[in-house]
């Protein structure tokens, strides 16, 4: 059938008549979809302006502009025994034998630059701070002292040695470019929703097996470099391993480390465990035998205990099995009400 010159208006009016039907059709079909499944915004996803981006963190200055003087020979021996704690306070240390063997940076990661691995850019300039838990101003030292005590399971260093001063001016090298009063983009751990269950110490043990052994050993013992003298991956439990006065004791301290930093390569921005994983080897390794240290001065005022603080007494009714292990989410809601 073919076509005349008077048809073609006619068509070309039809095409224009289903161009805008089309449109009409697109349009209500997507304003359907929203009504039927809104999306709330939690549920929308994070725009990049939201998420802590690696071009704004605090990145630690170069150790090469470390002053070749008398005080940045104090600085470099400070950023040694962050590096290598054993070989001058462990076991068999050079200077003293007051530590368990593990060194601060196993902590503190990349010698405390690394974001969200516990790195020390806002130490310089937030410390003195007033802390809740020993419900006093603290100094730097004092939080080094905490440290080594409740982290490496020793005995505090004198404020006054070389050690101490030394430590301290490696910090507070770190931070110098930081504002006083301001916290460094970066520094602290990560951010995580609390689980509305409990923490599965069970489905943790699977995951640490087939995650985490290969470095930290099937009974968590760690590796230990050549020499023999530090680790090279430190142990998660037993003897050797942080005591049960450490920040890493709570859980939701540790599932943020490890969220962020576990296993070998992971990044703030680039997890290799999703948040329930974390939760649940951090409830493993916290269930498992370690050195026992009480300190009963910590929260004096109780109302102040984080809500994972394993230790009692509390300010609620809530057991301590539960301030170990949750459900977080539903306690901290019933507190609120």
């Amino acid at each position: 059938m073919s076509l005349n010159q008077n048809d073609q208006p006619l068509i070309k009016r039809f095409r224009w008549i289903t161009l805008f039907c089309g449109l009409v059709l697109l349009l209500f079909g997507a304003v359907l979809v929203l009504l039927l499944n809104p999306l709330l915004p939690s549920e929308l996803p994070i725009a990049a302006e939201q998420k802590p981006k690696r071009e704004e963190l605090w990145i630690a200055p170069d150790t090469s502009l470390i002053p070749k003087t008398v005080d940045g020979n104090l600085i470099r021996y400070g950023r040694r025994l962050i590096t290598q704690t054993s070989q001058y306070l462990g076991p068999k240390g050079k200077v003293k034998a007051i530590s368990n063997g593990m060194n601060c940076q196993n902590c503190h990661l990349e010698a405390g630059t690394k974001p969200f691995g516990n790195n020390y850019g806002s130490v310089a300039s937030l410390y003195p701070k007033f802390r809740d838990r020993s419900n006093s101003f603290e100094s730097i030292e004092k939080r080094v002292n905490d440290c080594i005590e409740r982290s490496l399971n020793g005995e505090s260093l004198d404020s006054l040695s070389r050690e101490m001063r030394a430590i301290v001016s490696y910090i507070k090298w770190l931070g110098k470019d930081v504002a006083k009063g301001e916290k460094a983009k970066g520094s602290g751990l990560i951010d995580m929703t609390y689980l509305d269950r409990e923490a599965d110490s069970l489905r943790g043990h699977q995951l640490y097996a087939l995650k985490c052994s290969s470095c930290h050993g099937t009974q968590g013992e760690g590796i230990k470099r050549f020499s023999g003298v530090e680790y090279l991956y430190p142990p998660l439990w037993n003897e050797h391993s942080f005591n049960t006065g450490a920040g890493l004791y709570r859980i939701s301290n540790f599932a943020k480390y490890i969220r962020a930093n576990m296993p070998q390569g992971a990044r703030f921005d680039k997890p290799q465990l999703a948040e329930e994983e974390a939760w649940d080897i951090a409830a493993y390794v916290l269930s498992l035998p370690r050195p026992e240290k009480e300190y009963r001065q910590d929260w004096p005022k109780i109302e102040t205990k984080p809500i994972d603080h394993p230790f009692g007494p509390y300010a609620d009714s809530f057991s301590e099995a539960q301030h170990k292990y949750g459900p977080f989410k539903q306690m901290v809601k019933q507190k609120s009400n």
